[in-house]
């Protein structure tokens, strides 16, 4: 790189000279065009590699040589120009930076040719025009300021890749710029870091010819980690001898440089490099075989290629950052307020006194050798389960704080060579850390072990533990293995959505059930209401309103008394409505045959009877679940079988009969309710209740039956949920099919409800 610039500088000390001889302007060789234009007020000049290498078509030196052949795109390069574009027009549609001046650009390719590079330099500083003028050349020239990674400019030369030292020696350099931090602060970072590791006794590896001998030496030295102060094409080299001498398991330490070539990650698939510590953001994803074809409805936002990675950002960046201090610099050379009062271009461009910040808040400016402040961030190479390279940054060095405080590092954060976590020494074994046990290699001294990850529910909590601790019966061990915490209980609670919902559906019932309820009581001298026997309604209402509300004795945290309360609460409840129900459909069968001549069955099951029906089937259910309670009540359970790392807090059952035999005999009563209801269902509209009891124990029999199987197979808290679900879904029925229809006539049809509608329907019939 610096022979590159010694040579710019004798081309600009010749052209200087010439200038001052008065020597007429003649353009030398051919022409050289830029790859991306622009056309501005003033010009920014940018030179990239866009292509990786170059032929010669003709080199017998008999004729003037062609140009060269430009081969192998490389597509840093060509994002960096974006880069330039986009700062550009950036620039361009800003109202507070260079108002009323419009910047241009011209974009060559070198295609890393050095003649090529000086070439289009001096396209740049002279321009194109193949005319022989007889003026000297003292026009300024054709831009000011020059983007470029490698090589410089007349003018002002700015790089945002460049990190060597020389560069920042002024006598050789005097105008040379650049956004990226010298490698004088990259290579005492990496000496701060090796300190800081406490790593005394390192192998380093520089820039050789001979790389198998650089393997060898590595191999057979003592040393767990490697610093490799080198170039990728190096390193890309060096992969192979590495894997073919099985070099692998080193603690590599490394410079930005690795990160540059993208092809450096895809190359290293034997995960040599794993754990590696750079000072730059880089992320590729492995080659793969199986391509998928393209359809042509692709986006480009969707597209994830090399093309569009753009985990080079802070690379691109200083580009960024390279064009905005040429702009800041004009903006104050060219005395801008709220416009400029001028647009041409200035004979000369000072950029060491710019100072500004971007809009993200990072602050730009150069020292007295043209450097900016040398900040780093620690990246550590890492492979994700998809077999990608992760750079995840783990670290920090800022050359502008306390020498004590420059880098900062989150060691648990970084995942060393083989994975390990924590920092690598020289030792036959490593120190097993927590969560691990030691585990002695077969035939090998006992300084040479495996360690060994605990098994689920163990845990070691010490350095180089022999064994693993089972956690007691509450407890379960960490994802680290090396603490035993107390399991996670698990219960339906208030606090929880589905909890929230179903305590507010049990609310919502219990709420139109009691507004149904008014609603009769106000209206319980019409007919409709005394035709559908007023008493059973009511308690039937009243035995829903408990439906309701028995469902939310299973929501909160188990205990004895909710244990005990649920389940017979339910099933009191719900055999009262049942018989309730069933009282009725009776009723209806009995009141149809009453009015058949000579009928006085009536008599036979009047209020007193229907009253006696249901406290009689409610009082079965009772003694069931007084039973139930004396034999082997519910009790709170510590569920540790359907999940290791969880308890599920339940109701155990107790006794299964008993809770079966109350589930029977709400199904035995809902069965019995149906048949007689069927029995009814032809019966005159008057008496049409019937029909819609059939309904109501259509989805009470399809709720329940349903039930059963998913209450079987629902792990934990859900079997609870299934069991209100069950509760709420066969309450609502009844509740609609029932006391819906007979609503919609005393509110909304009045003139339905009269003795002479009951009257005229029953004759009609």
């Amino acid at each position: 790189m610096e022979p590159v610039f010694a040579l710019l500088h004798v081309v600009i000390a010749i052209i200087n000279f010439s200038k001052s001889n008065g020597t007429a302007c003649i353009l030398q060789g051919e022409s050289a065009y830029p790859q991306l234009s622009k056309d501005g007020d003033i010009i920014v000049g940018g030179i990239f590699s866009f292509h990786g290498s170059w032929e010669i078509t003709d080199s017998s030196y008999v004729v003037p040589p062609p140009p060269v052949k430009c081969t192998s795109l490389e597509v840093r390069a060509l994002q960096s120009s974006q880069s330039v574009m986009f700062a550009v027009e950036e620039i361009n549609n800003s109202s507070s930076l260079l108002p009323g001046v419009s910047l241009g650009y011209k974009i060559y390719d070198t295609c890393t040719s050095k003649a090529v590079g000086v070439q289009v330099a001096m396209a740049l500083v002279n321009g194109n025009e193949k005319t022989v003028s007889d003026e000297v050349c003292t026009k300024p020239g054709q831009v000011q300021a020059i983007i470029g990674e490698t090589f410089s400019s007349v003018s002002m030369p700015i790089s945002h890749g460049a990190t060597c030292e020389c560069l920042s020696d002024k006598r050789k350099y005097p105008s040379f710029l650049r956004t990226i931090p010298s490698d004088y602060h990259q290579s005492r970072a990496l000496a701060e870091m090796v300190r800081h590791f406490g790593w005394t006794w390192v192998g380093a590896i520089r820039r050789d010819d001979d790389y198998g001998n650089s393997g060898m030496h590595i191999k057979s030295s003592t040393s767990r980690v490697i610093v490799g102060f080198v170039d990728p094409s190096d390193l890309e080299i060096l992969l192979d001898v590495f894997f073919q001498h099985n070099i692998t398991g080193y603690q590599w330490v490394g410079t930005e440089a690795w990160i540059l070539n993208p092809v450096l990650a895809t190359l290293d698939k034997n995960n040599i490099l794993q754990g590696t510590l750079f000072h730059c953001k880089y992320k590729v994803q492995n080659n793969s075989d199986d391509s998928p074809v393209c359809t042509g409805k692709e986006k480009l936002s969707e597209i994830d290629s090399m093309f569009t990675d753009m985990s080079l950002m802070p690379y691109f960046n200083n580009v960024y950052k390279g064009v905005y201090a040429i702009a800041h610099t004009l903006h104050d050379l060219l005395g801008c307020k709220e416009t400029c009062p001028t647009k041409q271009q200035p004979d000369s461009l000072t950029l060491k006194m710019v100072h500004f910040k971007t809009k993200e808040g990072e602050e730009v400016y150069f020292d007295i050798n043209g450097d900016p402040a040398a900040r780093y961030e620690v990246i550590n190479w890492q492979t994700n389960k998809e077999h990608q390279h992760d750079f995840v940054t783990v670290g920090l060095y800022d050359s502008t704080f306390n020498v004590n405080n420059r880098l900062t590092i989150n060691v648990s954060s970084i995942v060393w060579a083989q994975n390990i976590n924590k920092v690598p020494i020289s030792v036959c074994s490593k120190n097993c850390p927590p969560g691990t046990r030691k585990a002695v290699q077969k035939g090998k001294p006992v300084c040479c072990f495996d360690c060994i990850p605990c098994a689920e529910g163990e845990i070691s909590n010490i350095t180089d533990s022999i064994k693993c601790e089972q956690c007691y019966q509450d407890y379960w061990s960490n994802a680290q293995r090396d603490k035993c915490v107390r399991k996670e209980t698990e219960y339906l609670s208030y606090e929880e959505t589905m909890g929230v919902l179903l305590t507010a559906f049990a609310i919502i019932g219990a709420l139109v059930t009691l507004v149904i309820l008014v609603i009769f009581f106000k209206y319980k001298k019409t007919p409709i209401v005394k035709a559908h026997n007023s008493e059973l309604s009511f308690l039937l209402l009243f035995s829903l309103t408990l439906c309701f509300l028995c469902s939310l004795t299973f929501i909160g945290r188990p205990s004895e008394w909710s244990c005990m309360l649920r389940h017979t609460a339910f099933g009191i409840t719900f055999v009262l409505c049942i018989s309730c129900v069933l009282g009725k459909t009776i009723v209806v069968l009995m009141a149809f045959r009453a009015r058949r001549p000579g009928s006085n069955v009536m008599k036979w099951f009047g209020p007193p009877q229907q009253r006696f029906s249901v406290f009689s089937f409610t009082l079965i259910q009772v003694l069931i679940c007084v039973l139930w309670l004396f034999i082997s009540p519910p009790f709170p359970f510590k569920n540790l079988k359907v999940y290791k790392d969880k308890i599920i807090l339940e109701c155990h059952l107790g006794s299964s009969i008993g809770f079966w035999a109350v589930l029977g005999y709400i199904g035995f009563l809902a069965l019995l309710c149906f048949f007689l209801a069927f029995l009814a269902r032809k019966l005159p509209d008057n008496f049409n209740e019937a029909k819609f009891i059939i309904f109501s124990m259509l989805i009470f029999c399809a709720v329940w039956i349903t039930f059963i199987p998913s209450y079987v197979s629902s792990p934990g808290k859900f079997t609870v949920a299934v069991e209100i679900f069950a509760i709420l879904a066969s309450s609502f029925g009844l509740l609609f099919c029932i006391f819906l229809p007979k609503c919609y006539i005393i509110i909304l049809k009045p003139e339905k409800n009269t003795k002479k509608q009951l009257i005229g329907k029953m004759t009609i019939n």
